[in-house]
């Protein structure tokens, strides 16, 4: 979900613009950034209607919001924040769990900086099925750095946590998904 094609100065300024009331903004802002935070929201749920309803309702808190952005983190963080929270209070009070399936598409794609192990070496349904018995922190944070290509900073922001909590998660994650893997590996033996 590599959303930074978009000129830095352009999106800014669309906020701005929203803040200051222009719907025409809200459109092109949607335009932009429709598909990406749609995806996003569609790992989060498996229900198509309600990442659609998230995302209606992550656009309503752009526009009631966009006077908050404080440019201190990009724009396509502050919007993946929005979602995330949208998502996370609907579901919460509709008591359904958090889910992260649909990154597995993508992410055996990716190959992580670790030099011994390589992701896109696994088979795709084995490294779903791992991906699957991960904890949601785990796959959350995975699908954050490698599925969205966000920075630690930037997931950071997103999660509401610091820098190194970041990094110890992703690393926590990646040993665990490591684990997983070398014991499906066993049992083939």
């Amino acid at each position: 979900m590599d959303m930074s094609m978009q000129p830095v100065a352009d999106d800014r300024q669309l906020l701005r613009d929203i803040a200051a009331g222009s719907r025409q903004a809200l459109s092109e802002l949607y335009t932009r950034y429709q598909r990406p935070l749609f995806n996003y929201l569609l790992q989060l749920t498996p229900d198509y209607g309600l990442a659609e309803e998230l995302l209606q309702d992550t656009l309503v808190a752009i526009w009631k919001s966009a006077h908050s952005f404080e440019e201190r983190s990009s724009v396509q963080t502050w919007l993946i924040g929005i979602a995330r929270r949208q998502a996370h209070n609907t579901l919460r009070q509709r008591k359904i769990p958090l889910t992260y399936e649909s990154e597995m598409e993508t992410m055996a794609d990716i190959e992580p900086e670790s030099g011994d192990f390589t992701l896109a070496t696994i088979a795709r349904e084995e490294l779903a099925a791992a991906f699957k018995q991960l904890a949601p922190v785990h796959r959350e944070i995975l699908a954050l750095i490698f599925v969205h290509e966000l920075s630690y900073a930037e997931a950071a922001t997103i999660l509401g946590v610091p820098v190194g909590t970041v990094k110890s998660r992703l690393s926590n994650a990646r040993r665990a998904l490591r684990s997983l893997l070398d014991a499906r590996e066993e049992l083939k033996k």
